[in-house]
């Protein structure tokens, strides 16, 4: 809360309130807040800012990737699709948490989030090419589900 109130004091400072400035505001303030960290005590902040573009890097390249795949399967004559729908059972999650992840996993070109359980212990994913159900599942949990409850939840 305290780098987007920097963020919109840099913007007020000069005397520029745009996209452009709110972004450079909230760099420096990160960068603000970060050397003076051992003056104010530590905080899990900074960790969570690196989780979050850790992961939002990791998800920007699954989405190159996957638009690479569905392409080559399109142009490719003969297709060698195995598409399934594949049940993930999920860690209890909030409303909000499995929202976002169904909606993460529709981002990704070649999975589709079909339902989800009343209880919202299981997801069921629509994937385009399916070599190992079991692979599969243990893929979007460990590269979707943890990284993402590690940021909402600590």
């Amino acid at each position: 809360m305290g780098n987007l109130l920097l963020a919109f004091v840099w913007s007020l400072m000069i005397a520029e309130f745009s996209v452009a400035s709110l972004i450079m505001g909230f760099a420096f303030g990160f960068l603000l807040l970060w050397l003076f960290q051992p003056l104010v005590g530590g905080s899990s902040y900074f960790g969570k800012v690196r989780q979050i573009v850790r992961f939002s890097l990791f998800l920007a390249k699954e989405i190159v990737r996957a638009n690479l795949h569905v392409a080559w399967h399109v142009i490719t004559p003969s297709s060698f699709f195995k598409p399934g729908i594949i049940a993930v059972p999920l860690e209890p999650q909030t409303d909000f948490e499995a929202t976002l992840l169904a909606n993460i996993l529709t981002l990704t070109p070649g999975s589709f989030s079909v339902d989800i359980s009343t209880d919202r212990r299981v997801l069921y994913v629509h994937v385009m090419d399916v070599e190992n159900a079991e692979r599969t599942r243990w893929e979007l949990k460990e590269q979707y589900e943890t990284p993402l409850l590690e940021i909402l939840r600590s």
